[in-house]
């Protein structure tokens, strides 16, 4: 029973542990060569299967009603979208053959990256509002698939990327996955009401979920940061970038939803992201190098996660 305890006081921790020893280890033997490519493939297929059951549970939790606008969430999406434009802005008066133009683009992309969609499992066992979590990452979505593509190309000309195709690039990759499981749990709840009932006897599912999610979202990190060939200098640079936007969200989002009785869900909604989109973004949109900054700040949020989960239980074990 201690082993059970101390495992689950310590999900995300030993997930993100075993996920970064897991790869290296993976990494430096030979033997796994001829399977890597099955391995490549299948992870692309089991993180957003994970993601969507992660979504679809939690969608069962909250109903479509419940799914409103509030006020704290227009202050965080201007802060995401101002703090980006001006960071754009900057980094166009910067000389494009100069090397620390890159810490600035690791910014921008940690400040616009949009909620993670494994926030509201993470509100929901600190007591948050898991409705407005989900609202939010919705908003953000959207507003993140028109900003890109109205400001990068400013900062990144690419040649043969219009606004079209990269709205329709962002789109196609972000909401199949929000509007999927919230399509199937509303068939869940209206066609299969047993089985609705059934879920919900389960609410520490999605945790568990995540925990395995997580695991393969660090691998995929550190397989990120191995693999690159930029000087250590930037990438302690981008790393101390990274987690200085990390506090500064996390912060900023308790700060404004204090305000609205809701300060742990915006602190969450602004300050733990989608990292796996922010890297790809970075690809993308950016530079590989800049996909670092996503990597590190995987790191970092879900550090602020496992550290925010535990300071919840001593305080709930602490009232009773």
């Amino acid at each position: 029973m201690r082993l059970i305890s101390f495992l689950r006081d310590w999900m995300l921790p030993i997930a993100m542990v075993v996920g970064a020893v897991a790869y290296l280890v993976y990494s430096h033997i030979g033997t796994f060569d001829p399977v890597r490519p099955y391995v490549n493939e299948a992870v692309s297929y089991i993180q957003p299967l994970l993601i969507f059951m992660m979504l679809f549970l939690s969608f069962c939790r909250v109903k479509i009603s419940d799914l409103r606008p509030c006020r704290w969430q227009a202050w965080l999406l201007l802060i995401q979208v101002l703090s980006f434009s001006l960071l754009a802005v900057a980094t166009m008066l910067i000389p494009k053959n100069a090397d620390y133009r890159v810490l600035i683009e690791g910014a921008m992309l940690c400040l616009i990256c949009p909620t993670a969609t494994s926030a509201a499992v993470v509100v929901s066992k600190l007591n948050g509002s898991a409705a407005n979590v989900i609202t939010y990452t919705i908003l953000i979505n959207l507003m993140v698939a028109v900003i890109i593509p109205l400001i990068v190309p400013l900062v990144h000309p690419q040649a043969g990327v219009s606004f079209i195709t990269a709205f329709l690039l962002i789109i196609g990759k972000v909401f199949p996955l929000l509007l999927c499981p919230l399509i199937a749990a509303l068939l869940v709840r209206y066609l299969l009401p047993k089985v609705h009932a059934a879920l919900l006897k389960y609410p520490d599912l999605p945790f568990y979920l995540w925990a395995i999610a997580l695991a393969l979202a660090i691998a995929m990190t550190v397989k990120t940061i191995v693999h690159t060939h930029l000087a250590f200098g930037y990438q302690a640079g981008l790393a101390v970038i990274s987690l200085a936007c990390c506090f500064l969200q996390f912060y900023l989002g308790r700060k404004i939803g204090g305000n609205y009785d809701d300060s742990v869900t915006a602190g969450q909604a602004l300050g733990q992201k989608n990292t796996i989109l922010a890297i790809w973004m970075g690809y993308t949109f950016f530079t590989p190098i800049t996909a670092i900054a996503g990597g590190f700040y995987s790191v970092w949020h879900n550090l602020a996660n496992s550290y925010q989960l535990y300071k919840h239980k001593n305080d709930v074990n602490a009232g009773k």
